[in-house]
């Protein structure tokens, strides 16, 4: 799964850290989202989509086949 986490937050001038904190998980957890290491749950999905007040499916995008 492709996302834009990282240029969210650039955009923002948020770190990783801060971002962490807005959505109650470990900065690793950040880190692992923006590399593509891992899928975030659903809730945590929908928290990510609030903090940056976009539909979820504009933050997170299906690999293409």
């Amino acid at each position: 799964m492709n996302n834009s986490l990282k240029d969210l937050r650039a955009e923002r001038g948020w770190s990783q850290a801060h971002l962490a904190e807005l959505l109650d998980v470990s900065r690793q957890t950040v880190i692992s989202i923006e590399n593509g290491k891992y899928d975030p749950s659903l809730p945590l999905a929908f928290r990510i989509a609030r903090v940056f007040g976009q539909p979820i499916e504009a933050i997170f995008q299906e690999d293409e086949a």
